[in-house]
């Protein structure tokens, strides 16, 4: 775990230094932390900023121990909905409510004192990222693309395969079916088609993806470079707009539908895309976190953030971008896109109970070994069903497993500043 600090004006000695925990290291964390030092130079609280790959398990054991972060960062509304549910993570006061953007960060139904239900909000989007996009060099051809595919992420493999099905299943069926069968309410066996879709898409012209797109990481290289579009055996990569980072100028994204003919996204004005995003929770609520969170979402920060990040890395906001300083080709067609959008959908398994959103990843590994095996995909299809049956039963007994329902909104329309600055 990488740890940096952030501090302001001298503190008094009682006065306790809040802890963030999130997602970014190796680097990637610096722009977030110039922008939290220059939170604690207004405020003059201490803040130190603990980065992790491993964070759903860091959370959980700090957790237990009964030492929380006063904030944590994920990408998962899924976990943070079970967090919401158990008490752990706390609902945000009306002072910073209005950071709650959908469909980032939904209201929540929790049990409340006495049996009583009570919905609230409880985090916020610090950053997102738009999804649904197709990366590929200044002219190179449309008609026979050759796909790239790393499916290795340590815990979490699987995902970029998942990311596919479910982009085919939002551009083939639209978001109100991406929506019912995102949150149990349809089969798994009905987006059958889709996998068979992703199937021919990988194995055209004779080609295989495995085993290699088994193991190969889904950014770095064997060289130590990184952007599987620099392999040079393979021309067109679907992959979210974080990637742009390692890529130069030349490589520039389309919406996944120009790429699927006939698709039923291309109905929606604008298009339609899948999002995921980085949020804020308050785990050890004072008046110091709850300021934080404000001032985290706040147009100040916001700039601070994507002034300190190189133009290929600067990050996206619900709303808009507040840098002072001309984003790269990239991240300009990538924000031209997020405001033309005509609906925005979360990333499906990001929303799902974790317990599905692990056997759909296992799902995808198994079927991208052998693709073209439809008995294999009946056996897949029919454990997630199982799956989705099992959570089901939960959300009878009232346990939740199905928190989240509304997951497509439409985009954010200009900027937003819900904190202080």
């Amino acid at each position: 775990m990488s740890t940096a600090s952030a501090g302001g004006c001298a503190s008094a000695p009682e006065e306790r230094t809040l802890v963030v925990l999130g997602p970014w290291t190796d680097g990637e964390e610096a722009p977030f932390v110039a922008a939290l030092r220059s939170i604690g130079q207004k405020t003059g609280h201490r803040y130190v900023y603990k980065g992790t790959r491993s964070l759903r398990e860091t959370l959980v054991a700090q957790l237990q121990a009964g030492a929380p972060p006063d904030l944590a960062i994920l990408n998962s509304p899924g976990e943070l909905a079970q967090y919401a549910r158990s008490g752990d993570a706390h609902p945000l006061p009306e002072k910073v409510a209005g950071a709650a953007i959908p469909p980032w960060a939904p209201p929540v139904t929790v049990p409340g004192r006495g049996g009583a239900a009570r919905t609230h909000v409880f985090w916020a989007p610090v950053r997102v990222d738009l999804k649904s996009l197709v990366w590929s060099r200044a002219g190179v051809g449309e008609s026979e693309p050759v796909w790239c595919l790393g499916l290795n992420s340590g815990a979490t493999s699987g995902w970029p395969g998942t990311d596919w099905i479910e982009d085919l299943i939002l551009q083939r069926r639209g978001p109100d079916a991406y929506e019912r069968w995102a949150t149990g309410k349809t089969s798994w066996k009905g987006t059958r088609p889709l996998w068979e879709e992703w199937a021919r898409m990988l194995t055209a012209n004779g080609r295989s993806p495995a085993p290699d797109a088994l193991t190969d990481s889904f950014e770095l290289l064997d060289d130590g470079r990184y952007g599987l579009l620099n392999r040079g055996d393979c021309t067109h990569e679907h992959q979210g707009s974080f990637i742009r980072r390692h890529y130069g100028d030349d490589v520039r994204p389309t919406p996944t539908a120009r790429h699927l003919g006939g698709a039923a996204s291309a109905e929606e004005g604008g298009g339609v895309f899948e999002v995921s995003g980085d949020m804020a929770a308050v785990f050890r609520p004072s008046a110091a976190a709850w300021d934080l969170l404000g001032r985290l979402t706040s147009a100040p920060a916001r700039k601070d953030w994507a002034d300190a990040a190189m133009s290929g890395e600067r990050p996206f906001f619900p709303g808009g971008t507040f840098a002072s300083k001309a984003p790269s080709p990239g991240t300009r067609a990538v924000q031209e896109l997020f405001d033309s959008a005509g609906r925005i959908c979360m990333d499906a398994s990001d929303t799902m109970p974790p317990t599905l959103r692990d056997a759909f990843y296992r799902a995808v590994l198994e079927f991208v070994g052998d693709p073209e095996d439809p008995a294999l995909l009946t056996r897949l299809l029919e454990r997630l069903d199982a799956e989705t049956a099992l959570q089901r039963e939960k959300e009878e007994e009232e346990e939740g497993a199905f928190v989240l329902d509304d997951l497509c909104d439409n985009p954010v329309a200009g900027s937003r500043d819900a904190g202080t600055s």
